[in-house]
């Protein structure tokens, strides 16, 4: 039985990551560059919902920039492979943390982890990278789009997932904390 859990984790994990990788390289015009909006973020939700989210969305991010990089698209270069990928793990941490803390059933708290992180590390490294004011760079540059991705598509996401019961299919989710 513990097997049957490990490997549906990993596999959970494996999806989540591709999804990742697939909606970053796939939409790669705004996933890359000085301003950018990553749809891919909006799955940084999901680790309210499973706790494999947290090394699938790692490892997608990892593949997405290294991809980036070798096309020419990542414009942060190699730095980017590691900070943007520690930017969505402490992200995905966050998120997992807030997870049980809801509002309607819904875990709209762990949407401001990926927000957050990925403004700062993210911003910071873009703001060096380019010679940008800091602030610029992480509420402009990343901050902003990070928010649309996180908050008009991920939180809409999560509100899906639990009012169809999704995410109870999905992700054997039954444990909630309302607020």
């Amino acid at each position: 039985m513990r097997e049957n859990v490990s490997l549906r984790r990993l596999s959970e994990g494996a999806v989540i990551a591709a999804l990742y990788t697939v909606l970053t390289v796939g939409l790669s015009p705004i996933s890359y560059g000085l301003f950018q909006c990553r749809v891919a973020e909006a799955l940084t939700i999901l680790p309210a919902f499973t706790p494999s989210a947290i090394p699938g969305l790692a490892v997608g991010c990892l593949i997405s920039n290294t991809i980036g990089l070798a096309m020419g698209l990542n414009v942060a270069g190699p730095l980017d492979i590691v900070l943007g990928t520690l930017a969505t793990l402490l992200a995905a941490l966050c998120s997992y943390a807030l997870r049980n803390i809801r509002f309607k059933g819904v875990p709209v708290l762990s949407a401001l982890p990926p927000v957050l992180f990925n403004a700062v590390i993210i911003g910071a490294e873009l703001s060096v990278a380019f010679n940008h004011p800091l602030w610029l760079s992480m509420l402009v540059e990343v901050g902003a789009g990070e928010l649309a991705a996180c908050l008009v598509l991920g939180v809409p996401l999560a509100t899906v997932l639990v009012k169809t019961g999704a995410a109870e299919r999905i992700f054997g989710q039954n444990t909630v904390k309302r607020i």
